[in-house]
């Protein structure tokens, strides 16, 4: 199935290209997506690992400008990507945007399994899944050691690691607060993987002390009711919403709306 994917945007846009029984999500747009995208910071010549097609490169590339590469003060370093249920693709999108973001910036770049129920962040990498986030939740030293670096020199992962008992009370709790407060201060961006919201509370946990949250959205699939119950469930918990991605689209977009994303 193909992974084609874009961000929601611009109200009324996109009604000529999603099916009705999705939920128009364009009520929580990128502030800044009035405006086209800023300049790339830095091309890097080490190609991508993580396996897109062409396509999917190019939108993601979009994404992550429209995302993090805002002029203004009001551009996210820490981001929650959450799907709005099991089964979206969340951990496939936050890995990709992830090196994306690093192939087009300096600046180092974290992405962090909190999935500590469901991971999935080390299949995508294809690596193993050790002295990850619950390691360091219970560990005193610098999350710095549980980061590995991947693929180019200013990308580094952290996976769920351990399996444990006390996961809910792990998410909730202020070591969780302090390790992220920690990643803002020892990385320049920071991409964390949550659990669906439809499942836990976790994202919306996650994005209180993050800079907002993504929701993923699976095309085809998601039903309005439970995407509208998703961004409300954020909303009314005074988190952030940047912005939706519609994954896994696999109908065309037309051209002209296209080249207005």
């Amino acid at each position: 199935m193909s992974r084609n994917f874009e961000l929601l945007q611009n109200l009324g846009k996109e009604h000529d290209v999603f099916q009705s029984d999705l939920m128009e999500v364009s009520s929580v747009p990128l502030s800044s997506l009035s405006s086209p995208p800023p300049p790339l910071l830095d091309v890097k010549p080490a190609p991508l690992v993580l396996p897109m097609e062409e396509a999917q490169k190019d939108e993601m590339t979009k994404l992550v400008q429209r995302l993090f590469l805002v002029p203004g003060m009001d551009a996210p370093r820490v981001i929650v990507v959450s799907g709005t249920e099991s089964g979206s693709g969340c951990s496939w999108v936050c890995a990709r945007m992830a090196e994306v973001l690093a192939s087009q910036v300096t600046a180092s770049v974290c992405v962090v399994d909190a999935n500590l129920s469901a991971p999935g962040l080390h299949t995508q990498f294809q690596t193993e899944n050790i002295h990850g986030l619950s390691d360091a939740l219970h560990d005193p030293e610098s999350i710095r050691r549980f980061a590995r670096p991947f693929g180019r020199e200013n990308l580094s992962l952290i996976t769920s690691g351990a399996d444990s008992a006390d996961r809910p009370a792990l998410i909730n709790s202020d070591r969780m607060r302090m390790r992220i407060a920690e990643l803002r201060q020892e990385f320049h961006y920071v991409l964390i993987d949550a659990p669906a919201i439809n499942t836990a509370n976790d994202g919306i946990v996650l994005g209180r002390v993050a800079d907002g949250v993504v929701v993923v959205i699976k095309a085809n699939s998601s039903r309005r009711e439970i995407a509208r119950k998703a961004i409300q469930e954020l909303e009314n918990a005074k988190v952030r919403v940047l912005g939706a991605v519609l994954n896994q689209r696999t109908f065309p977009i037309p051209q002209g709306i296209y080249n207005r994303l």
